[in-house]
């Protein structure tokens, strides 16, 4: 009987790792994963810190949802295309999480909150922000 009881675990197992495969797993596995060295985004200070560090270099922030297909996929996307880690800081938002950092942002820096969603913070102010389809490691290096 043991044996039946440790099958249906691995099986259990083996649904959801094709699940997080298609739909996306929690961003901390997506961030294990990336070749982008990510700064987590997760407590309100950091965006002060960040505001302040963006006079001498830009940083990015990608809001991602981890329940959001679309978001992986774009995610997934930017990160391929991305090689600008010696021109601006990356940071990386898990919104289903921090959602307080979210609306945080979206009051800050005077954007509509998206998701996905990708802003480029130069000097304390969001100069670029754009979402979905849109979000483009090769339109980011244009905003440099």
């Amino acid at each position: 009987m043991q044996g039946v009881f440790e099958r249906q675990n691995d099986l259990k197992k083996d649904k959801m790792s094709v699940f997080s495969n298609i739909f996306g797993g929690s961003g901390e596995q997506d961030k294990l994963n990336s070749k982008i060295n990510w700064i987590p985004l997760n407590y309100l200070g950091q965006l002060d810190e960040l505001v302040a560090f963006s006079d001498q270099k830009p940083a990015v922030i990608f809001k991602h949802s981890t329940r959001c297909s679309v978001s992986r996929f774009a995610l997934k996307q930017f990160e391929k295309e991305f090689d600008l880690e010696d021109k601006v800081d990356a940071y990386f938002l898990d919104l289903l999480e921090y959602r307080d950092i979210s609306n945080e942002i979206a009051n800050r820096f005077n954007v509509y909150h998206q998701s996905p969603q990708l802003l480029l913070i130069k000097e304390g102010k969001s100069v670029y922000d754009v979402s979905h389809d849109e979000i483009d490691a090769e339109e980011l290096k244009g905003k440099l």
